[in-house]
């Protein structure tokens, strides 16, 4: 029925409305856990997306599900404030490769130590099902959003060719 909610699209809209909600909460959070070390929810993405191996901007907001311009401004305040540095990438020469500095390693040991009691506590407070009923149903979700994405995607890509 076009026009009208189905049962199902109620609990789906309500599904996302309260996603919305978690993802703020998750943000203040993420802001009280590296506040210590004068950082936010968003940069602390941002350098977790680099600490296992340099990547490009627009590599880490793919990954994130952001835009490489927002992605940019973050890794640009990172930069000023001596959190990461640009290298140059061998595999593209306007593509600078993001990396982390001593003091970034630094600052994300605490805030890893944090993050591991804050995961720990919350971890109390649902049973092992629950927590990954909930992880398998937004991966399923995520990877559906990205099905779709992608459709739409090469689907404009051949509308542009005509």
């Amino acid at each position: 029925m076009k026009g009208e909610l189905t049962p199902a699209g109620v609990i789906a809209t309500e599904l996302v409305l309260e996603i919305f909600h978690v993802n703020g909460l998750l943000l203040e959070v993420g802001n009280d856990l590296t506040r210590p070390v004068g950082l936010t929810s968003a940069r602390w993405q941002v350098l977790g997306a680099v600490e296992q191996r340099p990547e490009p901007v627009n590599r880490i907001a793919r990954v994130m599900g952001l835009s490489r311009q927002a992605v940019q401004q973050t890794t640009d305040a990172l930069k000023r404030d001596g959190f990461i540095e640009y290298h140059e990438n061998p595999h593209h020469s306007r593509a600078k490769l993001v990396t982390l500095t001593p003091k970034a390693r630094d600052a994300l040991r605490v805030i890893n130590k944090r993050q591991i009691q804050w995961a720990n506590e919350l971890g109390e407070t649902h049973s092992p099902k629950q927590l990954q009923e909930a992880l398998t149903l937004l991966r399923q979700l995520s990877q559906g959003f990205e099905r779709d994405d992608a459709a739409a995607a090469t689907a404009a890509k051949a509308e542009r060719r005509f």
